[in-house]
């Protein structure tokens, strides 16, 4: 089974709207990557290569944003590009992945990523206004 099966198209497309109502006023760029394991030790580290293989390290701005679940494993991290990364609170991701960790413990992943997506977004409004030129440089649809 996919790991992507454990959100119904339904849930699938309400995490794909929060990606596109997020990105209307930014300039930023965010994607979800599911998979059913991770296959590093480190969570973060299946992340970076994840980010790598989306190519999210080449927006215009650095502003990427990558939301990562290894469902089977439980594991999941939220990753900003160095643009984002340097311009968003110091506890920002961590304070983030709390919110969404909640949600995840009772069952709600789709209001998890939903609520993480658009947090981000309001972070990635502030530091990276959408550009009168924007242009979607990224897929909004979930990756696996």
């Amino acid at each position: 089974m996919s790991s992507i099966q454990l959100f119904t198209p339904e849930q699938q497309q309400q995490i794909i709207q929060a990606i596109r109502s997020a990105e209307l006023e930014t300039s930023g760029e965010i994607r979800v990557h599911i998979e059913p394991h991770c296959p590093t030790p480190e969570v973060l580290d299946r992340a970076v290569q994840v980010f790598h293989q989306l190519e999210m390290d080449k927006t215009a701005q650095r502003s990427g944003v990558l939301f990562y679940l290894a469902t089977e494993d439980r594991k999941f991290a939220v990753l900003g590009d160095e643009g984002i990364d340097k311009a968003v609170p110091e506890n920002f991701w961590e304070s983030t992945k709390e919110i969404m960790r909640d949600h995840f413990r009772n069952g709600r992943f789709t209001e998890g990523f939903c609520q993480g997506i658009e947090r981000a977004g309001r972070q990635l409004r502030q530091y990276f206004p959408r550009l009168t030129d924007d242009t979607n440089e990224l897929s909004d649809e979930i990756s696996h």
